[in-house]
């Protein structure tokens, strides 16, 4: 009877003790990232509105081709298969009711609001989150990081602050594609499969789409990309133990990353449904 209390004691304490350093770990986490955000944002301050400072456009140029434009293509075709299976599936529970002419105002709602950012979000996490990571982690264990402070020349400013305004510059343009593809995907569908005519469909998609869902998707994906080019900086720079660190941060900026779009939508839906704007 001892040794099963023992042996009861011994499990619950070891959960216990694996539950404490998880929450450490993300405590931790959110503090890193807030810290980090706040020292890139004090940069880009200082660098819109100081005259001894630049922000660099080469290099931010640089990072929205590599992040941003060479991920049109994949996001391109997972929006538009989207388009088509939200169209595919509403398609017989409306039939049944009668409104089949429905479908564009519900794509193009559910996609401009929703399904367009959260898309170009989570296919930019692990298209340029993952390789923002990995570059800054290799930077880290190379100590090239080193050799920029012992230049003089602050990280935070050189690395971090061209991958963050790019991540949220991208991510927003990318949304609007998304949304477009996704759009005409649905479009494609509804006129090849459904019969419906292409007046049909995109009087009823512009009668149910408003001005104020394309500008709250667009402040989502601004967000989701601040999210993402944060998330994947401060996971680079505080790589350690060499290959097998650099793994391990780019295995939590697709992680990390992902829950905190998932989070930040959570947020951001419910307050635009308090306000009226949802």
């Amino acid at each position: 009877m001892a040794d099963t209390n023992n042996s009861v004691i011994s499990i619950t304490s070891r959960f216990v003790e694996m539950i404490g350093k998880k929450t450490l770990f993300v405590l931790e986490s959110i503090g890193g990232v807030w810290l980090l955000l706040v020292e890139t944002c004090r940069w880009i301050f200082a660098g819109v509105f100081g005259r001894r400072i630049r922000l660099g456009r080469n290099a931010i140029i640089t990072q929205i081709v590599r992040s941003g434009v060479q991920s049109i293509l994949i996001i391109s075709l997972v929006s538009g298969a989207v388009g088509f299976i939200l169209g595919l599936q509403m398609a017989p529970p409306l039939d049944d009711l009668g409104s089949v002419e429905l479908i564009p105002n519900i794509i193009g709602v559910a996609v401009i609001r929703e399904l367009g950012p959260l898309i170009a979000a989570i296919v930019l996490t692990g298209f340029a989150g993952a390789a923002i990571a990995a570059e800054i982690g290799t930077m880290v264990v190379g100590e090239e990081i080193e050799a920029l402070e012992a230049s003089a020349l602050n990280p935070v400013r050189f690395l971090v602050v061209p991958r963050l305004i790019a991540a949220v510059i991208s991510m927003t343009l990318l949304a609007v594609i998304a949304d477009a593809v996704a759009v005409f995907a649905g479009l494609l569908m509804g006129t090849m499969v459904l019969g419906l005519t292409y007046t049909t469909y995109m009087e009823n998609t512009l009668a149910q789409v408003q001005t104020v869902d394309f500008v709250t998707g667009l402040i989502k994906a601004a967000v989701f990309g601040g999210l993402i080019g944060i998330i994947a900086c401060y996971n680079g720079l505080k790589v350690t133990g060499g290959a097998a660190g650099v793994g391990k941060a780019t295995t939590n900026t697709v992680v990390q990353s992902i829950l905190a779009i998932i989070f930040a939508d959570l947020i951001f839906t419910t307050i635009f449904y308090a306000t009226g704007l949802a």
